[in-house]
C-alpha cells in the first residue's frame, strides 16, 4: 500500500488527515521539531525568564516547566482520544469520495499536533538553557 497523496500538506493542518494523513506518535512529532529547530510560542517569555537573576530566573523556569509539562500531558492525552475518532472516521467512511471539506475530527487532530508541537519545542528549549551557577559552587 503507498503513502497517501496529502498534496503537500502537513500534519499542523487539517487537510493533511482528510487526506489520509499519517497519525504520528509523539516521538516523531518532537523530533520533528527538533528537525526544525522552532522554539515554540513562549521562546520569548522563556529567555526573558532565563535573563532574570536568581532564585527569580529558576522560580519562573521551574514554574514555566511545569505549565509545559502538564500541557503536553493532557494534549496527549486528548491527542490519542482524537486519533481513534479519526480511525473510526475513515472506517465509517472507507471508499467515499474525498469530501472537500475537511470534519471537526480533522481540525481537532491537527490542533492538537499543533500543540504537541509547541509543547516539545518549549521542553527544548528549557532545556537547552545553561544551568545558572551557584555563587556557592565556586566556593
Amino acid at each position: 500500500m503507498s503513502a497517501p497523496d496529502t498534496r503537500g500538506y502537513r500534519p499542523g493542518h487539517p487537510w493533511y488527515y482528510l487526506l489520509g494523513g499519517e497519525v504520528l506518535s509523539p516521538k516523531v512529532i518532537r523530533f520533528e521539531a527538533r528537525l526544525a529547530g522552532y522554539k515554540g510560542y513562549r521562546q520569548e517569555e522563556i529567555l526573558i525568564a532565563a535573563g532574570k537573576p536568581e532564585p527569580q530566573r529558576s522560580q519562573l523556569l521551574s514554574k514555566i516547566r511545569g505549565e509545559v509539562q502538564h500541557s503536553l500531558s493532557a494534549n496527549i492525552s486528548r491527542y490519542r482520544e482524537v486519533a481513534r475518532e479519526l480511525h473510526a472516521y475513515r472506517r465509517s467512511h472507507a471508499g467515499e469520495p474525498v469530501p472537500n471539506c475537511s470534519e471537526a475530527v480533522h481540525t481537532s487532530m491537527s490542533l492538537k499536533y499543533a500543540h504537541i508541537y509547541n509543547d516539545f519545542a518549549h521542553l527544548d528549549l528549557l532545556d537547552s538553557l545553561p544551568q545558572q551557577t551557584s555563587l556557592f559552587d565556586l566556593l
